[in-house]
């Protein structure tokens, strides 16, 4: 499958909310709670939250089917919500995912990329993220493009708290 990038923007609202919701739920079916899925996507992964995340300075990034044009995945940076100390230039990944029948694709690592020369280009020095800490294959991806752990934190998926890992990279 090839792809297309864009930096998406109001007019892409439903689209990121589409992918959110469809891979948010592709990542965690059968290992999170169904109602906590169902509640995390409708609170966090609505067009209107992407629209306030946009509005509110946030970039994010838009993957797209070559053929068709059909969202597949994406990236959102924003100002960093993490329970470690924050350091001059900090940015945060809040999301990346790709549908999984990209993944081996190389559309995550150019997400990545895309993600990092963002927030270079914003005058940022560090990249930080959240990953879910039973989410083994995330956190080898997240290893494998220079990220290393720099915290731990407790996140809400709906109703259930679930223990994070935060990593750090400089870019």
């Amino acid at each position: 499958m090839t792809w297309r990038l864009h930096r998406a923007g109001p007019a892409d609202a439903a689209a990121l909310a589409l992918v959110a919701g469809a891979t948010f739920l592709e990542a965690f079916a059968g290992i999170l709670d169904g109602a906590d899925i169902i509640a995390h996507v409708t609170r966090n992964s609505s067009a209107a939250a992407f629209e306030a995340y946009l509005a509110g300075g946030a970039i994010a990034t838009l993957a797209a089917a070559q053929a068709g044009g059909a969202p597949i995945g994406y990236s959102l940076l924003t100002a960093p919500d993490l329970p470690i100390a924050p350091e001059p230039g900090d940015i945060e990944l809040k999301r990346i995912y790709a549908l999984f029948p990209t993944h081996g694709t190389g559309l995550g690592p150019a997400l990545m990329a895309r993600a990092i020369d963002d927030a270079r280009s914003a005058g940022h020095r560090r990249l930080l993220l959240g990953v879910y800490g039973g989410n083994r294959r995330a956190q080898r991806f997240y290893e494998k493009q220079g990220f290393a752990v720099a915290g731990t934190r407790r996140f809400l998926v709906g109703a259930t708290w679930h223990d994070d890992l935060i990593y750090a990279r400089a870019i």
